[in-house]
């Protein structure tokens, strides 16, 4: 109808308040505000999943395989992104500092509660900066000898130690992590004095044993129990309260003479605190269903891993109380960086 029709000025003015509108979107897209977009779901970009130690290690032999089933269920690629150093510390950081959108995390070791009373000052909150996501698996800790150990016993290996104190050398994959602590804590209830090497990674050690160039470790099973197979290294016992499945002809600590020791090792997966909750639950989610699968249980265990998958709040409290616990063994033990 004509009476509908805008009078050519109304029209000159609806023109130019849609210009000015057009103009406004265009100037808060280009200043990194656009207008009404999309809110991006989770996971839209790959995951970068750091690794505070050097490949070929106990926790490199876990993150491949739980790495490779949990793209499959999000549906973007998971990235180990390996950043050795400093007792895990160098890791942490980074996560510590990353966004907190859920595309950067980390796979912590023991030593990550550990640092938190060992090291005089770390650049971040062991408890604030982080949000709990899963632990993934606990892992049995052996003691093994190298070709140049005399000792074919733990009995022995003490004798040996306390005729000669400070010449016995035990190597670990870097400073503050569980088998630096583990041999603090044997020195300490056995009363004798080893020298400790660290180095940087569970790789390293393998190779330093094997050439003998130091006498004893007492590292992961994972990554150790291969070449006592092979004959190249002996296994003298297990640091936990009970044998490993995976080896159940090897003693305990306390069964060998040397009770009060209880150590195993333990992996789980942090992301930046801040991190949507959502997110997080998710996440926990997905890495308890991988866990459950039957073929990736079988590939954990034969490698002596003992897969957990808990929720953030189980972790957040395991962590405090291995944050507790550790304070109370670097005091006893008189551990020091080195």
């Amino acid at each position: 109808m004509e009476s509908s029709r805008l009078c050519p000025r109304a029209t000159l003015r609806r023109r130019s308040l849609l210009s000015l509108g057009a103009m406004a979107a265009v100037a808060a897209v280009a200043l990194g505000h656009p207008v009404a977009a999309k809110a991006e779901v989770w996971p839209a970009r790959p995951i970068q999943l750091l690794i505070p130690y050097p490949p070929g290690g106990s926790a490199d032999l876990l993150a491949r395989p739980v790495a490779a089933r949990l793209q499959e269920r999000l549906g973007q690629p998971v990235v180990l992104d390996y950043r050795p150093g400093a007792g895990g510390t160098i890791a942490s950081q980074m996560l510590a500092r990353a966004r907190p959108d859920g595309n950067t995390l980390i796979m912590v070791l023991a030593a990550h509660a550990i640092n938190a009373s060992l090291y005089p000052r770390l650049p971040y909150d062991t408890r604030k900066d982080f949000a709990p996501v899963s632990l993934v698996a606990n892992l049995p800790m052996i003691l093994a000898g190298s070709p140049s150990l005399q000792a074919s016993n733990v009995a022995e290996l003490i004798a040996q130690a306390k005729a000669a104190p400070g010449k016995l050398t035990f190597a670990s994959a870097g400073n503050g992590n569980t088998g630096h602590l583990a041999g603090e804590l044997f020195d300490s209830v056995a009363g004798i004095k080893m020298t400790h090497v660290p180095y940087k990674g569970s790789a390293q050690v393998v190779t330093a044993m094997l050439s003998g160039e130091v006498q004893l470790t007492f590292d992961s099973i994972s990554t150790t129990l291969p070449h006592v197979r092979s004959g190249k290294l002996r296994a003298l016992a297990v640091t936990g309260s009970q044998r490993a499945a995976v080896a159940p002809e090897v003693p305990t600590l306390a069964e060998a003479g040397v009770p009060g020791i209880n150590i195993t090792g333990w992996y789980a997966v942090l992301a930046p605190a801040g991190t949507p909750q959502p997110v997080i639950d998710r996440l926990s989610t997905e890495i308890a269903t991988v866990l459950r699968q039957p073929e990736l249980k079988a590939t954990l265990a034969a490698n002596g891993y003992e897969p957990v998958g808990s929720t953030p709040a189980a972790l957040r409290t395991h962590i405090d109380a291995e944050i507790n616990r550790w304070s109370k063994v670097v005091k006893e033990s008189g551990a020091q960086i080195q």
